[in-house]
């Protein structure tokens, strides 16, 4: 009788981790940041809600990355840890505007300023540095990656320019939705596949060319 694979069931029970995580945690901070925009500001039950959507994103793009067999160039590992750091800061954020009080984005802003839009950039340019490593290794499948991307590039601009809040929300919603259509492959497509460039999936093989 063969021996169950332990390695196998691990990555198996990773993938639903990691997917699950990218299904329900983007999900959520979009429905925070709905309410922030109906609401005209922060209460203690959106800011809770963000800081529980903010958790599983501060390790979900290295999470994602993990699972990738064999491992894509560094890139995408500097990515996912710049973007993880930036979310960890965001977390804090969350809590310093419950143990303050703080009513409103701006007033939160103002307290925090260089420093949050510091870590803002990070979120920013690490998520582009994941996203360009993972659609020139073609292990993801590249309409959500293009989605995630399309979002983080609609922050940056809206953070240089003056535009109303809800503008802000639609770049977020962006970035969310292409991490949960990530989260959907991890779980019902697959990862450890190569995409060839006529979307079909094949094994990858042990050797891997960086490009």
């Amino acid at each position: 009788m063969k021996p169950p694979n332990t390695s196998t069931h691990s990555r198996s029970a990773l993938r639903i981790v990691v997917g699950s995580a990218a299904l329900v945690a983007p999900a959520l901070h979009s429905v925070t940041a709905a309410m922030e925009w109906y609401q005209h500001g922060f209460s203690m039950l959106q800011l809770w809600l963000n800081y529980f959507a903010f958790l599983p994103m501060a390790w979900l793009l290295l999470g994602i990355y993990t699972l990738h067999e064999p491992k894509s160039n560094s890139l995408g590992l500097i990515g996912a840890l710049l973007y993880g750091a930036a979310f960890t800061y965001f977390a804090h954020t969350t809590l310093f505007a419950i143990s303050e009080r703080i009513a409103t984005y701006d007033l939160l802003w103002s307290r925090l300023g260089f420093i949050y839009t510091v870590h803002g950039l990070l979120m920013v340019v690490g998520g582009l540095l994941f996203a360009r490593s993972a659609w020139r290794a073609a292990w993801l499948p590249r309409m959500p990656i293009a989605c995630f991307s399309a979002g983080l590039v609609v922050n940056f601009l809206l953070a240089l320019v003056p535009a109303p809040d809800i503008f802000q929300t639609l770049g977020s919603g962006l970035r969310n939705i292409g991490l949960i259509l990530i989260g959907y492959s991890l779980i019902f497509g697959g990862v450890g596949q190569r995409l060839t460039s006529h979307g079909r999936r094949t094994r990858e093989t042990r050797r891997f060319v960086q490009r």
